[in-house]
């Protein structure tokens, strides 16, 4: 039913439970799958007291320390679906809104499911803080599985 299947990581261990049962989900489905991981952008305040911020070091530490993180959470999804024997691919981006990433990744990989994890936020908290799930399932046009 389904052949290409999106699931964002992001380190956490409700992503990596998410990993390894969309590795058996896959396995069964004989989907292949793509795990994709969002880097934030790099939005210093402009200004630091009276002077200007412009410190391209700076810029350059935080999109190594962004690239290194990805490459990890990455590398550790791809070796669980070798372990499981599933077909995977990887990529990341950087994205001011990581829904936004997520779908666009999903569109762009040609995938017909996103695989995704919830932390079940409920009242004040889900209020505050936003669900990324929430968005995703609000604005894509794939079908989403909600892994909790």
């Amino acid at each position: 039913m389904f052949k290409k299947i999106l699931v964002p990581v992001d380190g956490g261990d409700l992503s990596t439970a998410t990993v390894a049962r969309a590795c058996t989900f896959a396995k069964e489905a004989g989907a292949e799958l793509v795990f994709y991981c969002a880097k934030p952008g790099y939005f210093p305040a402009p200004f630091a007291g009276e002077a200007m911020f412009d410190d391209m070091a700076a810029y350059d530490v935080f999109r190594n320390a962004m690239d290194k993180q990805a490459e990890t959470l990455l590398n550790s999804a791809a070796q669980q679906a070798a372990d499981a024997g599933v077909a995977c691919t990887t990529r990341s981006g950087e994205c001011a809104a990581i829904y936004e990433g997520i779908i666009a990744a999903a569109e762009e990989e040609g995938c017909d499911l996103l695989f995704m994890a919830s932390h079940g936020r409920r009242g004040a908290s889900a209020f505050l803080l936003g669900s990324e799930t929430q968005k995703v399932l609000t604005h894509c046009k794939i079908p989403v599985l909600v892994y909790r």
